[in-house]
C-alpha cells in the first residue's frame, strides 16, 4: 500500500508453461524480467505470475474469475493455447475459451494483451491455419493488442530451447520479453 491509500497496479501474467518458467529458475523467467524492466522504467506495477504449466484455454477460462477476484489486475497478459494445439483441441473451442477470458477480464476493468502461439508443422496444414487465425480473430473481434508469435526467434533455435524441444530455456527469456514488450508497453501507456 502507498501512503496515499492506492494500491500498486497489478500486471497479471496468465499463461502456461511458456510463462510459468517451466524447467528454469523462476527468477529467470520472462515474467520476472518484466518486473525488473517495469521498475527500471519507473512503473509502479507489480507483476503476478498466475501461469500454470500444462494449462489449456479451457482451464484458463475456468480459473480467470478467481484470478480476477484475487489480484484485481489492471493489465492481463494472456498467453494460452499452446497446450490446446498440442492436444488437438478444435480451434473453435479454443477461440470461445479465449473470448471468455478476454471478456471476463475486460468486464473487471482490466486491459488485455494477447500473446499468439504457433504449433509445430506436423499437426497438418488445415489445423495449423485454423489454430493460427484464432488469435487474430480474437484480437480483431474483441479489440485486443496482440503479437502473432510469442516464441518468434526462439522456437526453431535449439540453443534457446530445453532438451524437450517445447520449452524455452533461460537464455530465451529476454527474447520472449522483447517479443511481448511492444504491446505490453502500449497497454501500460493507455
Amino acid at each position: 500500500m502507498h501512503a496515499h491509500g492506492t494500491e500498486v497496479p497489478t500486471v497479471l501474467v496468465f499463461g502456461d508453461s511458456l510463462s510459468a518458467g517451466f524447467g528454469i529458475d523462476v527468477d529467470q523467467s520472462w515474467a520476472a524480467l518484466l518486473q525488473t524492466r517495469l521498475q527500471d522504467q519507473g512503473y509502479e506495477h507489480r507483476v503476478v505470475n498466475a501461469s500454470i504449466s500444462g494449462d489449456t484455454t479451457e482451464s484458463g477460462a475456468a480459473r480467470i474469475g478467481q484470478a480476477l477476484k484475487t489480484f484485481s489486475p489492471s493489465l492481463i497478459i494472456l498467453e494460452l493455447g499452446g497446450n490446446d494445439g498440442l492436444r488437438g483441441i478444435p480451434p473453435v473451442r479454443m477461440k470461445g475459451n479465449l473470448e471468455k477470458i478476454v471478456n471476463s477480464s475486460k468486464d473487471s476493468g482490466a486491459a488485455v494483451v494477447l500473446l499468439g502461439i504457433r504449433i509445430p508443422p506436423n499437426y497438418g496444414q488445415r489445423y495449423i491455419e485454423d489454430f493460427d487465425s484464432t488469435y487474430r480473430e480474437v484480437a480483431d473481434e474483441l479489440d485486443v493488442p496482440w503479437i502473432e508469435f510469442f516464441m518468434d526467434g526462439v522456437a526453431l533455435n535449439e540453443e534457446l530451447m530445453q532438451a524437450d524441444g517445447i520449452h524455452p530455456n533461460a537464455q530465451a527469456q529476454p527474447i520472449l520479453l522483447e517479443n511481448a514488450w511492444p504491446i505490453i508497453s502500449e497497454a501500460l501507456a493507455n
